[in-house]
């Protein structure tokens, strides 16, 4: 069994000098501070639930702002906190997939 049941990584990444990056895309710090302080408000955070982690690049700098969510691997792309609030009771809270952030 997971230490946690879905583990959630949020681009926050800054590039320098304008660089494409999830936080020139879209405000990534402040979906990562929503998506925590929501799982946080909900009680569904700590072991055995649900950990948000603010990540480094993951890579995917064109498709940004992203996160990607273990265990399943899914990888959505957000545009402010109504698209991060949808991840979180559909597929966070309910188990479903949210296929219009697909990336």
């Amino acid at each position: 069994m997971s230490y946690f049941t879905h583990h959630v990584f949020i681009c926050c990444n800054q590039r320098q000098d304008g660089e494409h990056c999830c936080n020139a895309n879209g405000d990534a710090d402040d979906a990562f501070a929503y998506a925590k302080d929501r799982i946080g408000a909900l009680k569904k955070n700590g072991p055995g639930a649900i950990r948000i982690n603010k990540a480094g690049c993951l890579g995917r700098c064109d498709d940004g702002p992203v996160m990607v969510i273990y265990p399943e691997e899914t990888w959505y792309r957000f545009a402010g906190r109504e698209d991060v609030e949808e991840i979180v009771q559909e597929h966070l809270l309910n188990g479903r997939i949210v296929e219009r952030l697909k990336v």
